[in-house]
């Protein structure tokens, strides 16, 4: 069984009617709800309202791939919270960012970089499918679309990717790296740009087909070698003894 942990910032659902109405049991809840579709899937839903912000060593620990979704609420989750998970991916969970997670603390500990972008309100996405032989577009097609999503625009700050899997055209004109895998230590790590709380793209079937072969590529395959491996214990500080 794969253990996934669905993180959110659970802002936006508690102030915003609108949101509310799409996402009546929050954002990690329907993620959830469709991830628990998949019987080799076991799933839990964590809020940063939970003790130690849903990201305790106990959870982490029993986390084979962490998804995670937020928007504004960055800054309020501590460095060390945030250094606890740069770490379990180090040493060999699997990291799933959504949306404005590019900013998250985590991300961006692991990216290196600003992980800044473009952006605007509201706009229609075709979602390019230009790595179809990667397990992550399994049963996506050539293209599909987004009738409404928050358009996000290069350029993208962020390492080159080991893989793109994704292009984002929008009807403004601009494109974007809309689905990026990285390998950091034994961690892999999949971006993935549609969700904005705005609107329903978490309900869109090639959405969530993407997401549940995300978290498939993204588990880890020998967390044992991880575990063994004198660099679960602290990689910076032997690169620093070297």
């Amino acid at each position: 069984m794969i253990r996934v942990t669905v993180w959110n910032e659970f802002y936006h659902e508690t102030v915003n009617e609108e949101v509310r109405k799409i996402y009546p049991e929050g954002i990690h809840g329907a993620i959830k709800a469709f991830l628990s579709e998949e019987e080799d899937f076991t799933v839990r839903a964590v809020t940063m309202s939970d003790p130690e912000f849903g990201l305790s060593e106990e959870i982490l620990n029993s986390t084979d791939v962490l998804i995670w979704w937020a928007h504004v609420k960055h800054g309020e989750v501590p460095d060390a919270v945030a250094a606890r998970v740069k770490e379990r991916v180090l040493k060999g969970m699997g990291f799933i960012g959504l949306h404005s997670a590019h900013l998250c603390k985590p991300f961006t500990m692991l990216m290196g970089t600003s992980c800044g972008l473009r952006w605007r309100d509201n706009d229609r996405e075709r979602i390019w499918n230009v790595n179809p032989s990667h397990p992550i577009a399994k049963g996506i097609g050539d293209y599909f679309e987004l009738d409404h999503e928050e358009m996000y625009g290069e350029y993208f700050d962020i390492p080159v990717p080991e893989d793109i899997i994704f292009l984002g055209w929008f009807k403004g004109g601009e494109v974007f790296r809309s689905g990026c895998t990285f390998r950091r230590g034994y961690g892999k790590i999949f971006y993935f740009q549609p969700g904005h709380e705005e609107h329903p793209t978490y309900y869109n079937p090639n959405v969530q087909k993407i997401i549940k072969n995300a978290v498939r590529w993204t588990a880890p395959v020998n967390t044992r070698a991880a575990i063994d491996s004198p660099w679960a214990e602290s990689p910076e500080k032997l690169l620093a003894e070297k």
